[in-house]
C-alpha cells in the first residue's frame, strides 16, 4: 500500500498537483511562447513557473534538500519581460512574490550531485505541451543513487475513467493513480501481462529528436512486434505502460547525437513508476539505470523499458539490430 502519511510522499503529491495546475492554467492562457536555449529545445513561461513553485515548495518543506531541475534562472535574469510573466503566474499561488524569489528559487539548492535530491522536469515533453497534447510535471526523489519514489503529473491524459491524472510510485510500495484536481484514494496499477512479441504495442514518440526512429522499425521487425505502436508525448508514456496500456519504450541513439546520455529528470520519476508496477528498466544494454553520476546517466546507452515479461526478448532484438 502507498503510505500517504510519509511526508516525502505527501510533498511530492502536493507539488506536482500544484505544478500540474499551474501549467495548465497558463496553457489554457495560450500565453506559452517558446524560448530558445543553448541546445535549441524548446521552453516557456510555463517550465520556468513549475520549477519555481516546486523550488518554492521544497524551501518551504525540505530546505536542506537540493532540486536538481531542466532550468536555470539566468536566461531568465537576461530577459526581464518573460520573468515578470513568470512572477504574475506563481503569484496565483505566492501572493507575495516578487522576481528575485522566482529566480531563487528556480535554483533552488542548484548542484550537479548530492547523497540525497529531488529532480524535476517542470515539462516534459514541451512541444506536446505547446501542441496540445500529452506533457508532463516530473518529480522523483535520489537517495545514494537509488530513486525511491516518483511521481508524474499527467493533465491530458485519461486513463480508467480519470481525466487528468498523476501516477505516483514509491520503493517497495507499489504504482497508483490518482486524479490531478482533487483528493480521492489511489488506484493501483500494474503492467501488462502480455509475453506474445507479435501482441507488444510500442510507445513511440512524436518528436525524434534523441531516438532513432528507422532503428525503432527495425527492431519491431527483428522483435516480431505486429501490433499498432502507441504515439505519445513525454514521461506520460511510462504511465501508460505502468498503467498496462503498452508494452515496450525505448529510447535509442540517435544517428545525429551518438553521445548523447540520457539526462537523469527525463527518466527517475518514469522508471520508479514502471518499476513498482512489474516493469523493468535498463540501458539498451541491460544495465541498471546510474543516477549517482550527475545530471545524466553518463553510464548508460538509451533506455529499454518493458513490462518485464517480454524484456530479455526486447534486448535481443537490440542486439540483432546492433542498438
Amino acid at each position: 500500500m502507498l503510505d500517504l502519511n510519509n511526508p516525502e510522499i505527501q510533498f511530492a503529491i502536493q507539488a506536482v498537483r500544484m505544478a500540474s495546475i499551474l501549467v495548465k492554467t497558463i496553457q489554457a492562457e495560450m500565453v506559452s511562447p517558446a524560448i530558445a536555449k543553448q541546445d535549441r529545445s524548446p521552453v516557456t513561461v510555463a517550465d520556468f513557473a513549475a520549477q519555481a513553485l516546486v523550488g518554492h515548495l521544497l524551501e518551504a518543506h525540505f530546505p536542506e534538500d537540493p532540486v536538481i531541475g531542466e532550468e536555470d534562472s539566468a536566461i531568465l535574469r537576461s530577459d526581464p519581460p518573460t520573468l515578470e510573466r513568470v512572477t504574475h503566474f506563481i503569484r496565483s499561488f505566492v501572493p507575495q512574490t516578487d522576481p528575485e524569489a522566482v529566480c531563487r528559487w528556480i535554483d533552488h539548492g542548484s548542484v550537479d550531485s548530492a547523497p540525497r535530491y529531488w529532480t524535476l522536469d517542470p515539462i516534459d515533453g514541451t512541444k506536446g505541451f505547446l501542441r496540445g497534447d500529452q506533457y508532463a510535471v516530473a518529480l522523483a526523489l535520489v537517495h545514494n543513487g537509488v530513486v525511491q519514489m516518483g511521481v508524474l503529473g499527467c493533465p491530458n491524459l485519461t486513463l480508467q475513467g480519470m481525466e487528468g491524472l498523476l501516477t505516483v510510485a514509491a520503493r517497495g510500495q507499489g504504482a497508483w493513480i490518482l486524479p490531478i484536481d482533487g483528493p480521492a484514494y489511489p488506484k493501483p496499477i500494474r503492467v501488462s501481462p502480455q509475453h506474445d512479441p507479435a501482441q507488444a504495442r510500442l510507445l513511440r514518440s512524436f518528436e525524434a529528436k534523441h531516438t532513432n526512429v528507422s532503428k525503432i522499425d527495425l527492431f519491431a521487425e527483428a522483435l516480431g512486434a505486429q501490433a499498432l505502436p502507441v504515439r505519445m508525448d513525454s514521461q506520460a508514456k511510462y504511465t501508460i505502460l505502468a498503467a498496462g496500456e503498452g508494452e515496450i519504450y525505448l529510447r535509442l541513439l540517435s544517428e545525429s547525437q551518438p553521445d548523447y546520455h540520457e539526462k537523469i529528470w527525463d527518466q527517475a520519476a518514469g522508471a520508479i513508476i514502471v518499476e513498482e508496477a512489474g516493469g523493468r528498466v535498463t540501458d539498451l544494454d541491460g544495465k541498471p539505470l546510474d543516477f549517482n553520476q550527475g545530471r545524466t546517466l553518463s553510464r548508460n546507452r538509451g533506455i529499454c523499458a518493458t513490462n518485464g515479461v517480454l524484456h530479455e526478448e526486447a534486448l535481443h532484438a537490440l542486439q540483432a539490430i546492433h542498438a
